[in-house]
């Protein structure tokens, strides 16, 4: 496309240029990745898997039960699970380390978009495949259970 300037002072035309418009992007590609993660959801992602590394067989037993829980909202069972495991008898001692590194991950599950749910259990997978897969089936095993 051209255009032509007069009326400058040297009374001479001059032919101007544009370059073509930029071809437009597919919705399907500029849709089709996710938003970068925030910073601090990252952060505490690296800090439960890190936590995740030292706990015990019955601390991840325990943790197993509650990511189910929070994976499969409105199923009555693992809630129901969950309270059974709440102890009154505790109330008169400080709660341990496991159980604050619980009750951040709570808080900060809580706080996370489904899609960093997904990111964080897609982490957990490839350094504990074999806990993911026994997430994975008793996620299948409540169906139908309410």
């Amino acid at each position: 496309m051209e255009a032509t300037v007069t009326g400058s002072p040297s009374s001479s035309s001059m032919p101007l240029s544009f370059p073509p418009p930029l071809p437009s992007v597919p919705d399907s590609i500029t849709n089709s990745s996710p938003p970068p993660m925030p910073y601090i959801t990252s952060q505490e992602m690296k800090c439960i898997l890190h936590w995740f590394a030292s706990w015990s067989g019955p601390q991840r037993e325990r943790f197993l039960q509650d990511l189910v829980a929070k994976a499969v909202p409105g199923k009555l069972q693992p809630l129901l699970e969950g309270l059974e495991q709440l102890s009154v008898s505790r109330a008169n001692r400080p709660p341990c380390i496991f159980e604050c590194q619980l009750r951040l991950w709570d808080q900060w599950f809580r706080g996370w978009a489904e899609q960093e749910h997904n990111e964080f259990v897609r982490q957990l997978e490839v350094s504990e495949p074999d806990f993911v897969a026994k997430f994975y089936q008793a996620g299948a095993a409540t169906a139908g259970k309410d």
